[in-house]
């Protein structure tokens, strides 16, 4: 399995899936219902999301209050691939990968 779901906080209710992105090494969340969701395949070991998914730079903290800058990651999502756009800032712009396997939280 690629993906994690996620549910909103208040309902409890599927919001979208996560999956650990292999240029950030940090968690994309991608809403697959409501008014701003994303197309999404239903298919959480081979995902496909339309349209692309554009991560904006940023600066975060971590849960433990560490300091990190979020690069600029564009991407798309195909098939359990990830297809990152020569706009992104890490290391793997212009590369597609396999998405990883999630470990399994708990």
């Amino acid at each position: 399995m690629k993906l994690t779901r996620v549910n909103t906080y208040d309902t409890g209710v599927l919001y979208g899936y996560s999956f650990v992105c292999p240029g950030c090494k940090r968690e994309h969340v991608i809403p697959t219902e409501g008014p701003k969701a994303w197309g999404f395949n239903g298919n959480v070991d081979a995902p496909t999301f339309t349209p692309s998914i554009h991560v904006h730079p940023a600066r975060s903290v971590d849960d433990d209050g560490t300091v990190f800058e979020m690069p600029r990651c564009h991407s798309f999502v195909t098939d359990g691939r990830i297809a990152f756009l020569g706009d992104s800032t890490h290391a793997l712009a212009g590369q597609t990968v396999e998405l990883s396997d999630v470990t399994p939280r708990g």
